[in-house]
């Protein structure tokens, strides 16, 4: 299975970056426009539509239609972890059903005085059978871009003077 990492270092506080991060707002606004993203439902584990913070077993439905071009994918998501301490966060989302043969992405928060360090994870598979080992790598070159943009997005947002 590939994997692709990215860090980076945001100008916030770790209680901001994870409470961002915690929300359907927050993959909203960290999603390049061109994947055309369309969050279709959100359920909490309890059931209940909507969740105000995304616990472990939430499930997020949502379709892309990158760069507008083909069908919209459909894409199932679930919070299968989600862990706070005082200087650290975590959470974990596993694809159920989408576009990738598998796909699970933790994103990673650690504090660093006044600053947080975002470290994002993605083991993913392509579903291309005995091709996906010499094809996974090539993955990259989508994945890159949404995440340079993800990660700029984090600093824009949560680094603005008048977000505190």
């Amino acid at each position: 299975m590939a994997v692709y990492q990215r860090r980076t270092r945001v100008a916030a506080p770790l209680d901001a970056v994870w409470d961002f991060h915690s929300q359907v707002s927050g993959l909203e606004a960290l999603t390049p426009d061109w994947m055309h993203l369309r969050v279709e439902s959100v359920v909490g584990p309890d059931g209940d539509p909507d969740p105000e913070v995304l616990e472990a077993g939430s499930r997020i439905e949502a379709s892309v239609r990158p760069f507008d071009v083909g069908p919209r994918q459909r894409w199932t998501s679930l919070i299968t972890d989600r862990e706070r301490d005082d200087a650290t966060a975590y959470f974990r989302d596993s694809m159920e059903g989408g576009p990738f043969a598998r796909w699970e992405h933790t994103h990673r928060f650690f504090a660093d005085g006044e600053e947080t360090i975002v470290d994002d994870r993605v083991s993913y598979a392509l579903p291309l059978g005995p091709l996906d080992d010499a094809i996974a790598p090539l993955a990259k070159v989508g994945l890159d871009p949404m995440f340079r943009y993800r990660h700029r997005q984090t600093r824009n947002l949560l680094e603005s003077p008048e977000r505190f």
